[in-house]
């Protein structure tokens, strides 16, 4: 575990990723570590963290924290974790995520659906508590919240129903903990990411099912363009807020698909 206990630590603006090891919450550690922010990094990869830490050259701002968002007490030891060392909460990019096998709806099996509405719903839900809890006591109160919606918030891929079903309860999470958020001065939003550059999304550019049938080659995009837009939300005073911003490859069948 690499941590940072220096005297001017309450200065700094402090962040925790989940899912940070890969793909899109590795890319938001690294832009954030970079702009200053010392940064909780979580997941249940231990050494894909601590090469994350590595790579930023800023390991000092770095905290490692094996978390399994689905536990409830792995994020409540998250949280307290990055108190400890820091003093407060200023931002958490509410990120892991996993998907089902793309099998035929009728296919699916109830320990698939079970697994991503446990990561993907519950333990969104179990980190956006914990982050009020934090935030609402600290001083001065508040932070900013954003939750990794996907563009499946908006419109299914064939044979995602457990993604595309957790993503969209996502996007009411979000809009209810922005209303109650408000008194406290925690901001909360979302960003629906479109088709970046990660091994998650290696398989676009060999071709995916559509939504006529067909099997087609996705462009995508370079996943850092997700953190940029993570790190303009993240700059915001608390009195303005991107509730939604969708970012994704130009060329994508998003808008029109099917």
């Amino acid at each position: 575990m690499t941590s940072s206990t220096t005297s001017g630590a309450s200065a700094l603006r402090v962040a925790i990723v989940t899912g940070a090891g890969s793909g899109i919450g590795r890319a938001v550690a690294l832009a954030l570590l970079g702009a200053g922010y010392a940064v909780a990094l979580a997941g249940r990869r231990v050494e894909l963290l601590q090469q994350v830490a590595d790579a930023s050259g800023s390991a000092e701002r770095a905290l490692v924290v094996p978390c399994d968002v689905g536990d409830e007490q792995a994020v409540a030891a998250l949280f307290s974790a990055t108190v400890k060392t820091w003093g407060r909460v200023d931002l958490l990019f509410n990120n892991a995520g996993i998907n089902a096998p793309g099998v035929l709806l009728e296919d699916l099996t109830l320990a698939d659906w079970r697994r991503v509405v446990d990561t993907n719903l519950t333990g969104m839900f179990l980190c956006v508590r914990e982050a009020f809890r934090v935030m609402k006591a600290q001083q001065p109160q508040g932070g900013r919240i954003i939750n990794n919606g996907s563009i499946s918030a908006h419109t299914p891929r064939p044979n995602s129903v457990a993604y595309t079903s957790t993503k969209h309860a996502v996007m009411g999470l979000t809009k209810t903990a922005s209303l109650d958020g408000r008194k406290y001065d925690i901001a909360v939003g979302q960003i629906d990411v479109g088709n970046a550059a990660t091994d998650l999304a290696a398989r676009m550019a060999k071709g995916v099912p559509q939504a006529n049938g067909e099997v087609a080659i996705e462009p995508l995009m370079d996943v850092n363009i997700v953190a940029q837009s993570v790190l303009y939300m993240a700059s915001l005073p608390l009195e303005a807020n991107v509730m939604f911003h969708t970012v994704m490859a130009t060329k994508m069948p998003f808008a029109g698909r099917g």
